[in-house]
């Protein structure tokens, strides 16, 4: 199921939480916090991180470069430093047709078993 930023997110979030939002090893999203700074997660006691509606939305920008569009990092971060907001806008785009596609799905579904 893709990540959906309109759903009502809480305060804070475990990195195990977000890794399970983008399907992602936790190693991953560490590694990702190294090469872009626009992840930050705060960091409570025992080095914890705490991720917020911020962070995750960070993620998901780079998700969509990396994972989705198939970009190398460098790639990635250029684009997000030359056009961040051409790049966030794509990305709720292609987010809000995954959610249409998947409630068109549901639909058919519902409508074959009454047929």
């Amino acid at each position: 199921m893709p990540y959906n930023p309109n759903k009502e997110l809480k305060l804070y979030y475990s990195i195990g939480e977000v890794a399970k939002m983008f399907d992602v090893n936790e190693s991953l999203l560490r590694y990702w916090e190294k090469e872009f700074p626009i992840i930050s997660p705060k960091k409570a006691g025992g080095n914890v991180r705490q991720y917020r509606k911020e962070d995750i939305e960070n993620i998901r920008l780079v998700y969509h470069l990396v994972k989705e569009k198939g970009m190398t990092l460098q790639g990635a971060k250029q684009k997000l430093k030359m056009n961040r907001e051409t790049t966030i806008r794509t990305a709720e785009i292609l987010d809000r047709l995954k959610l249409i596609r998947e409630e068109l799905v549901s639909m058919r579904k519902e409508l074959d078993y009454l047929t």
